[in-house]
């Protein structure tokens, strides 16, 4: 009898270790199985070979639906547009996200292979191809696990990252209401394959953008003295903004202006009636954000006044709506690192350095509790340099696909089994939600 007693603890020892991991090492080994792995590859290549910009993802779309389809996930079509959202799960509390976008770029792709962009002047160069490929994988992975799955998981498959907004849209149309987390990601050239990179607290700046025109009077450029140089006063504006970042700005608070655009006269020897310039700005604190905007705007007004112009500034939120900063929950950067580590081993679990790029998923703090990103590494082992996202020559190895499938389906199910205690005072867990 005694022995019985200890087998059936251990049994419970050692299933308790399992599920404090989900089996995450053997996900990782399923989705590298072959013909799981052609699948997603062959996904991503049609996708790559078919590339949409921004609300117009309807033939991706459709891709993603017939496969949802077969694979017997329930989803809600049309959100923002073109965007999905899936359901697998109990369809009860506590629910938890894994959103991907999947727009292209207005890129004329430059790298030769048998699956080119078919589509003139259109490519996917940010491997949004990729990541709707990965969340299909997670997806799969989830649904071989649904009787595991203690809640919901929510599959978000956003249109227009690429300075659409579009996971803002997304979130105004219902698409994360009762989510209590959401974790995104995104392919890296700079790690090699076989590891994922993040950190915790920020990791992506907040982004804006900003026109302006100066008015000055034109005339001939061999008597100046008639006219009110605009590009007199363009100059010195550009200069002064420069020194919001370098006497404003605390230097241990990154922040970025970056005046790249300047349009002004067509002639030689004519000063003309006004220029046009325009950037971007960045920082990692809405606090910082919104002072720099305030002060571009005040250094431009004011600046061009010095030199008897006149200015109007254009932050141009119609179209490109502010970003906000990309900021990693603390309590869930604990679990990336152990459901990681078990996947990839915990040598292979990097930091991520924040960078001043931005990544409208930072849209999802403001309606989501707690939210997450990590990279997944692509880089090979002969030292190859991947060319930049928004590269025409931008490539991606297929070899990391099943790490994004896994690392998915890994965080949700842990996620789900582990922080079921630890959400938010929402009333009874157990209550189901309204469909999302």
């Amino acid at each position: 009898m005694d022995f019985f007693k200890h087998l059936s603890l251990l049994l419970f020892v050692f299933s308790i270790l399992f599920d404090s991991t989900n089996g995450s090492s053997v996900l990782l080994e399923r989705a590298k199985e072959s013909e799981f792995m052609d699948w997603m590859v062959g996904i991503r290549r049609r996708l790559h070979e078919n590339p949409e910009l921004g609300y117009e993802e309807f033939e991706t779309s459709k891709l993603i639906r017939k496969e949802l389809d077969s694979m017997g996930i329930e989803y809600k079509y049309p959100i923002a547009v073109t965007g999905i959202v899936g359901f697998i799960g109990t369809g009860k509390a506590p629910f938890v996200g894994l959103r991907t976008d999947m727009d292209a770029l207005p890129i004329q792709e430059s790298v030769e292979w048998e699956h080119k962009s078919k589509v003139p002047g259109k490519m996917h160069a940010c491997g949004h191809d990729a990541h709707v490929a990965m969340l299909l994988g997670a997806a799969k992975i989830l649904q071989e696990h649904k009787s595991d799955i203690q809640g919901t998981v929510v599959l978000i498959f956003q249109p227009a990252e690429e300075g659409g907004g579009g996971a803002k849209r997304m979130i105004d149309e219902g698409a994360v209401q009762n989510i209590d987390a959401i974790f995104g990601c995104h392919i890296a050239g700079e790690f090699p394959v076989g590891t994922v990179a993040s950190r915790p607290g920020p990791i992506m700046a907040g982004s804006g953008f900003f026109e302006a025109v100066i008015t000055g009077k034109g005339g001939h450029a061999a008597i100046p003295q008639h006219t009110i140089d605009p590009i007199i006063a363009a100059s010195n504006v550009i200069v002064s903004l420069q020194h919001l970042i370098s006497r404003e700005a605390d230097p241990l608070d990154s922040q970025v202006v970056t005046v790249a655009k300047f349009q002004g006269g067509g002639a030689f020897n004519v000063i003309p009636d006004s220029v046009t310039i325009g950037g971007t700005f960045r920082a990692f604190s809405k606090e910082s954000f919104m002072q720099l905007r305030q002060r571009i705007e005040e250094v431009i007004v004011r600046q061009a006044s010095v030199q008897r112009c006149n200015a109007t500034v254009d932050f141009l939120t119609d179209i490109h709506p502010f970003f906000p900063p990309t900021i990693n929950n603390p309590s869930l950067h604990e679990h990336f690192e152990k459901v990681a580590s078990d996947i990839v081993g915990p040598t292979n679990v990097r930091e991520k350095r924040p960078v001043m790029g931005a990544e409208d998923f930072a849209f999802f703090s403001d309606a989501v509790p707690a939210t997450y990103y990590y990279f997944v590494g692509m880089a090979t082992d002969t030292d190859k340099l991947y060319p930049k996202a928004h590269s025409p020559f931008f490539t991606i190895n297929e070899a990391a696909l099943p790490y994004g499938a896994a690392s998915h389906a890994s965080l949700a199910l842990n996620y789900l089994s582990e922080f079921r205690k630890n959400l938010s005072n929402r009333g009874n867990v157990d209550e189901a939600h309204d469909e999302l």
